[in-house]
């Protein structure tokens, strides 16, 4: 299966993005800054990179900008996933070679995996089907269903993964005190 290297400095999300890929069957190989990621390319030789841009050390921006002009990385696909969700930061990605950009509140996992599976090449999995030699027996679900699951219950649930957290566009109010 098709190694991703996930780049996200905030540990929840880096984990809840690495649960939803293994239960999807990828390879994920993980960094928590743009240096590290970039070590992590050339060694890991990913097929694809889903990384952040906000991040300590060096910017996403930064990383895909080394990683394009790298030749043993110029040709990976890559996902930026960020809070930055104004039109110039856009342009700003994709004129660097983003071949996906997508604002973090406005994302749902489920559109993050489908552009994986797009960029890879990759039909949707189909669900998994118990393998049984007796017909009356009772399907037993794997693990990884399970995960898939509980990923999806708790994707349901964040409002970082529903599109109900507020963006940097949309202050909050905050009542003051007397």
């Amino acid at each position: 299966m098709p190694t991703i290297l996930l780049v996200e400095d905030d540990v929840n999300i880096r984990e809840i993005y690495s649960a939803r890929l293994l239960a999807e069957g990828y390879t994920i190989a993980v960094s928590g800054d743009g240096e590290e990621a970039l070590a992590a390319a050339v060694r890991e030789k990913p097929d694809l990179i889903i990384s952040d841009i906000m991040m300590p050390k060096i910017s996403g921006f930064d990383m895909l900008d080394i990683l394009r002009s790298t030749p043993e990385t110029k040709d990976v696909k890559v996902i930026m996933m960020t809070a930055l969700g104004q039109e110039e930061d856009r342009q700003r990605g994709e004129s660097l070679g983003a071949d996906r950009y997508f604002v973090k509140s406005q994302v749902t996992l489920d559109e993050v995996v489908q552009a994986v599976q797009e960029l890879l090449g990759q039909a949707p999995a189909a669900p998994a089907q118990p393998v049984t030699n007796d017909d009356s027996a009772a399907p037993n679900p794997s693990a990884s269903d399970d995960l898939a699951d509980e990923v999806a219950d708790f994707a349901a649930s964040s409002p970082l993964m529903n599109g109900s957290a507020p963006t940097p566009s949309q202050p909050q109010q905050v009542a003051p005190n007397d």
